[in-house]
């Protein structure tokens, strides 16, 4: 591991202002379970890591408003599992959170990181794509809302730009009746990355949406 320095902004203003003097040797820290795996092979080396976890502004939390439920950056995938909105509106995505490592790193990593991370075997990424997920991004320049079909480019790539920190994630709760599940292959029973996964959800119109990973 690379000698870095180690920084907890307390609010978003802060987390910008590091950013925008540090660039590209900067690097995010939510969750950790992705980024400390690359600082450990040196994949990554940043020159200075910012704590998201002391942010006021993304403090855990899950809340419901205006016909949308919104997820914060720093919530974790056993937040979701546990959340009772979740599992009325959103099930395929708690399906989908439950399957993401073992229960330590669930109780770690974090649904925007998961994205930010990009990997096409990300277990959250298909229930997020068919649920119509939009990504709330935030900078010293302003705000802006991304669907998530939009924010995720390739493999391991996001429009996310220098200075930019992904604040939230919305889900629009739907008004109709509709069913969606998600399943995953794997090559081998337990704790492994998804060879194949895939959701579906079904509206009340007769409207069907398929998303796959891996």
């Amino acid at each position: 591991m690379v000698p870095f320095a180690f920084t907890r902004p307390a609010t978003l203003s802060e987390t910008f202002a590091i950013l925008d003097e540090h660039g590209d040797a900067a690097s995010l820290l939510a969750g950790g379970t992705d980024l400390v795996i690359e600082l450990r092979n040196r994949s990554r080396r940043p020159k200075v890591v910012i704590d998201l976890k002391r942010v006021a502004e993304l403090q855990p939390g899950i809340s419901e408003r205006g016909g949308w439920l919104t997820i914060t950056a720093t919530t974790a995938m056993t937040d979701i599992q546990e959340n009772a909105l979740v599992q009325m509106w959103f099930p395929a995505l708690v399906d989908a959170a439950a399957t993401v490592g073992s229960v330590q790193i669930r109780n770690r990593a974090t649904l925007a990181g998961n994205m930010c991370h990009a990997s096409p075997a990300a277990d959250t990424a298909p229930p997020l794509l068919v649920y119509g997920a939009v990504v709330n991004v935030a900078s010293a320049r302003g705000a802006r809302r991304l669907k998530l079909d939009e924010f995720l480019v390739g493999p391991r790539q996001t429009v996310l730009q220098r200075g930019e920190v992904v604040t939230s994630i919305d889900l629009p709760i739907g008004t109709e009746r509709r069913a969606a599940t998600f399943v995953r292959i794997t090559r081998r029973r337990g704790v492994d990355l998804a060879t194949v996964s895939l959701c579906c959800l079904v509206d009340a119109s007769g409207s069907t949406r398929f998303a796959y990973g891996a």
